[in-house]
């Protein structure tokens, strides 16, 4: 997916960021506020709230959230 168009993009519900995930199956945009999963298909990103998929928050987390760590003050 285009660099510059994933910058363009937002999530439809709430306008917030979305993060590009790649498997070896599939492309998906995240957005982790509301927890959906849009698919990719041929190059072409599914905005639609009926296309995404619900993602389970304790399973799939920012990438920044698994490698966080605590300080101590």
């Amino acid at each position: 997916m285009d660099k510059q168009l994933l910058e363009l993009l937002v999530c439809p519900l709430c306008k917030g960021p979305l993060e590009l995930k790649r498997s070896e199956s599939a492309q998906e945009l995240i957005c982790y506020a509301d927890r959906l999963a849009f698919p990719i298909r041929d190059g072409i990103p599914l905005m639609l709230e009926n296309e995404a998929r619900a993602i389970d928050p304790e399973t799939e987390t920012r990438p920044e959230a698994r490698t966080t760590r605590h300080l101590n003050p």
